[in-house]
């Protein structure tokens, strides 16, 4: 047999596996199929997407202060020498609980006054009584009766203007003047010591206690004078603090004060606050953020739900567990946990809101 063919042969088997080599390399892989497990869709949340009125935001500074529709400032009806002091500054008191007893001249005064009113009345009792049996028995005028009638009048007269005197001063069996709580709240002032001496002409002109009912509170915000017109009564307000970063007071603008400040030429704006577990304490310095809903109506997703790649805004439409919809969208505006976009989205198309990068990330590896 002759060995030119055979090597012709052989050469060409070489060569016909040597060609079958690149064709499987450009052969395009297989892509593997997309599908969420049950466990990753325990870890994700969804929303809609909504068309709703765009809101607008105006953030300020302002200040806690007590709501003074529930603050009283308590006074001493009479001068005296503080005997007992029962609160401090910052105490919680309720109403009618004894803050202070004091022992004072002036209520010993009411109180001899008092003791000879009763005793005149029962003089004047009867001297009446003498004088109605003296002109029955015609050894009187009646003229002396109508005198005797009108002593008695007058002694009366003279034991209940004392006797009214004492019931307001709510002095004790043994003599001493009590001052007492005339709401619930807490001391948020105290201007007293015990052992003070004091007369009503020359105690301190905010009264010995305020005290203020803390369950609501207000807030004042300062608003600039270039953003008056934006501010409204009824506008919602979103209140935070430097003491709870991370939560958020809800409150309504109640009133729109209509003076300027004359230093900051700021107004104030006054929001009613809700004040549960007392987190919120007078004095405390606050950011508001005033809220308005315009008329417009635009395309709303959660603010947590858009996803910032490559300078581009995207949102990750949720069909099934095999589909998910990768939208580039634009964010038009963001107040508070809502942004505004505009984009391939319709509302009602159910979107990923939580944990939504992971999915990003495996649909566009």
């Amino acid at each position: 047999m002759s060995r030119f063919p055979y090597f012709l042969l052989l050469t060409l088997g070489l060569g016909a596996c040597s060609k079958a080599a690149p064709d499987d390399e450009n052969k395009p892989p297989v892509a593997k199929p997309f599908n969420l497990s049950g466990q990753t869709l325990k870890e994700l949340a969804f929303d809609t997407v909504r068309l709703e009125p765009v809101r607008s935001e105006q953030v300020y500074t302002g200040q806690i202060v007590t709501n003074g529709d529930k603050t009283t400032k308590v006074f001493p009806l009479v001068g005296g020498v503080v005997e007992k002091l029962n609160v401090e500054l910052g105490d919680h008191v309720n109403k009618g609980q004894v803050l202070a007893v004091v022992r004072s001249g002036e209520i010993a005064d009411v109180q001899n006054q008092n003791s000879t009113a009763g005793t005149d009345v029962a003089i004047a009792n009867k001297n009446l009584a003498v004088a109605e049996d003296q002109f029955k028995a015609g050894l009187a005028a009646e003229r002396d009766v109508v005198l005797a009638r009108q002593e008695l009048r007058k002694a009366q007269s003279n034991l209940g203007k004392t006797t009214k005197q004492l019931g307001i001063y709510d002095v004790t069996k043994d003599g001493h003047y009590t001052i007492k709580a005339p709401i619930s709240g807490f001391i948020t002032d105290k201007n007293v010591t015990q052992g003070m001496q004091y007369t009503t002409a020359n105690s301190d002109p905010d009264g010995f206690f305020t005290i203020a009912d803390l369950d609501q509170v207000w807030v004042l915000a300062n608003v600039f004078e270039a953003d008056i017109d934006k501010v409204r009564v009824g506008y919602q307000a979103d209140i935070t603090t430097l003491s709870y970063p991370d939560k958020h007071f809800k409150g309504v603008v109640d009133k729109v004060f209509n003076v300027l400040d004359p230093d900051s030429k700021a107004l104030k704006v006054r929001v009613k606050l809700a004040n549960p577990g007392y987190l919120l304490k007078p004095e405390m310095f606050a950011q508001v953020r005033i809220l308005n809903t315009e008329k417009a109506k635009e395309i709303a997703v959660p603010a947590a739900a858009v996803v910032f790649n490559d300078n581009r805004y995207f949102v990750l439409v949720y069909k099934n567990a095999q589909k998910v919809d990768t939208r580039a969208v634009t964010v038009t505006k963001t107040v508070g946990d809502i942004s505004y976009v505009t984009g391939d989205l319709k509302p009602g198309e159910v979107i990923i809101t939580r944990n939504q990068l992971l999915v990003y990330d495996e649909l566009n590896d």
